[in-house]
């Protein structure tokens, strides 16, 4: 995975206030290509973004983002807004050269440290200066291939790899088709997927749970026959927690995706949070084309791992057929123990060690 720095964010910066500078001249009032927000509300957002991040690398926040924002000075210009992201986005290169490597600080996506913060800044100046470029008819612009490729490996796991990393990138964000894809209905960036030898898992919030529950491929780019229904099903439980109050980040489905192509192979993850007594349930969802190769046994021990990790967990559950060979097979290559059966089903147990 590319470990990013501040020499990214000063190049990126640098290309970007450098195409932005070039149509200071024309109404920024203009909704920004794509989105609800004006040209200029893009680019106050953009330096908000930096400033944030900075922010949250600076005052170690760890449970949510710290409590501010930036407001330009009344009657502030295009040209003076490109100041405000040339500055701050100084500040924030400083911030993430500054920052001890042991750093981690919280983002709705994913905690990360200074590689990570520094490459969501990478991909929020590319794509907002393209959104506000494209309104104001500029549309051939396109960043350094290598700065893209670069935030791609670190943020987007999922992403194929084999064409152009600026459309790739655009891709990933649900900006634009690829060959073979179609262009994406929800998306997401991972600042801390869960990594195994040969997979990543990728956690499934509830905005790409609602897609996957929809229909849709949740960003991902599957192989042949995927998403199973069960995948489907998990997303909607998902939202459903989502709607009543109950989603726990981190505690829900995860997409499992080979490093080796990026294509989705499935999904596992855990039914709900873990109980006052610190259990909870695991399940998982193999898309047929992709079984028999050792991914859900891998992606098993690498979840329960990271679940193991959080100090609420205590003991994981499992619930098989009986007649469920394969999964019975996992799970105790997993180190999960029988734990008792009723008619239907077969019981295992994973306590904390």
């Amino acid at each position: 995975m590319a470990i990013m720095g501040a020499h990214d964010i000063d190049e990126a910066v640098r290309v970007t206030t450098s195409a932005l500078r070039a149509v200071t001249d024309q109404d920024w009032s203009v909704p920004a290509a794509g989105l609800e927000w004006s040209c200029y509300d893009t680019a106050v957002h953009l330096a908000g973004a930096f400033a944030g991040y900075a922010g949250q690398l600076t005052g170690r926040a760890t449970d949510g983002y710290v409590p501010f924002k930036i407001v330009p000075e009344e009657g502030t210009t295009p040209d003076g807004l490109v100041r405000v992201i040339e500055a701050i986005g100084g500040l924030l290169s400083a911030a993430v050269f500054r920052a001890p490597s042991d750093v981690r600080a919280w983002h709705t996506y994913g905690a990360a440290g200074g590689d990570g913060f520094a490459a969501m800044a990478v991909v929020e100046a590319l794509l907002h200066t393209r959104d506000i470029l494209r309104a104001l008819g500029v549309d051939d612009w396109q960043p350094p291939g290598r700065l893209c490729a670069r935030a791609l490996e670190r943020l987007f796991p999922q992403a194929p790899h084999g064409d152009d990393p600026w459309r790739t990138l655009l891709w990933a964000t649900g900006r634009g088709d690829l060959d073979g894809l179609p262009r994406l209905g929800a998306w997401r960036w991972y600042a801390e997927p869960v990594r195994s030898e040969r997979l990543f898992l990728c956690e499934v919030s509830p905005v790409i749970a609602a897609d996957l529950h929809g229909g849709g491929s949740g960003g991902f780019a599957w192989v042949e026959g995927g998403p199973e229904e069960g995948t489907r099903f998990a997303g909607g439980m998902v939202v459903k927690a989502r709607e009543a109050g109950t989603y726990r980040p981190g505690w829900g489905p995860y997409a499992i995706v080979r490093a080796s192509d990026r294509r989705a192979v499935g999904a596992m993850g855990f039914h709900a949070a873990p109980d006052p007594d610190g259990g909870a349930e695991i399940g998982y969802d193999l898309v047929k084309s992709a079984r028999g190769h050792g991914y859900a046994t891998e992606a098993l021990r690498a979840l329960t791992a990271w679940a193991f990790a959080r100090p609420e967990l205590k003991l994981l559950r499992a619930t098989v057929d009986h007649d469920n060979a394969p999964s019975h097979a996992v799970l105790t290559r997993a180190g999960f123990q029988q734990a008792g059966s009723s008619d239907e089903h077969v019981h295992y147990v994973l306590t904390r060690t």
